[in-house]
């Protein structure tokens, strides 16, 4: 589904990386199928096991394209997500974009909408870690060169981070265009584990003094029970 939902969109000028992260079922049977019926499709093949920061960074290391977006293999993109997002950073001169979505639980049901603003900005991201999406962020490598992943919890949040410190804000679209499968054994699914990941960027990554801290992870604390409407 993750790969038929890429291959399914209206924007056809697309490179879908794949990393195989050394994996034991025959998931890479199935990509080296549909990469022998689609020449945008590339795999790598990881030869000892990165995570998946790791995995991304390879992926972002030797893509080609102007605009970077991420999917995990778990997850689906509606078709017209591509096209909607670079229409709107086209039209806005912006060069970073995300979207609304759905989370869905492992018997693909709908399990929520996380409604999305029309800007965030690096204070706006500070308070609500979860205003960006990492499967519907995209971001202009030509008006911003490539972000990578640093090898710690959370890194997607610190990358979003990172690029936004570099412009005034990013630019979103309030309409679901993307799903994501919550595990139960995801980070996002142990609040506790995800609230000491947050405090550590505050203090460690992002080197925020303790005031300032508090004053975010209050923010945090509150977002985490109303950043979505469960369905």
């Amino acid at each position: 589904m993750t790969i038929q939902s890429v291959q399914e969109q209206t924007y056809i000028k697309w490179e879908m990386i794949i990393v195989d992260d050394c994996s034991t079922d025959n998931s890479l049977n199935i990509i080296q199928q549909y990469a022998s019926q689609d020449t945008r499709i590339k795999i790598i093949k990881n030869t000892c096991n990165l995570g998946a920061g790791g995995s991304r960074n390879k992926a972002i290391e030797v893509a080609n394209g102007r605009y970077i977006a991420f999917l995990d293999s778990d997850d689906t993109w509606f078709p017209e997500k591509l096209e909607k997002q670079i229409a709107l950073m086209e039209q806005k001169n912006m060069p970073m974009s995300y979207v609304a979505y759905y989370t869905i639980d492992n018997e693909d049901t709908l399990t929520a909408l996380h409604p999305v603003e029309e800007q965030v900005s690096y204070v706006k991201l500070l308070k609500n870690p979860s205003m960006i999406g990492t499967l519907t962020m995209m971001y202009d490598v030509k008006e911003l060169g490539k972000f990578y992943f640093e090898d710690v919890g959370h890194e997607d949040y610190i990358m979003k981070l990172n690029i936004l410190k570099k412009i005034d804000f990013a630019v979103g679209i309030n309409i679901p265009l993307a799903k994501y499968r919550i595990h139960n054994t995801s980070l996002s699914s142990n609040k506790v584990s995800a609230a000491k990941w947050v405090w550590h960027i505050y203090r460690h990554i992002e080197k925020l003094s303790f005031i300032k801290s508090l004053y975010y992870f209050s923010h945090y604390a509150y977002y985490s029970f109303t950043k979505y409407k469960k369905l």
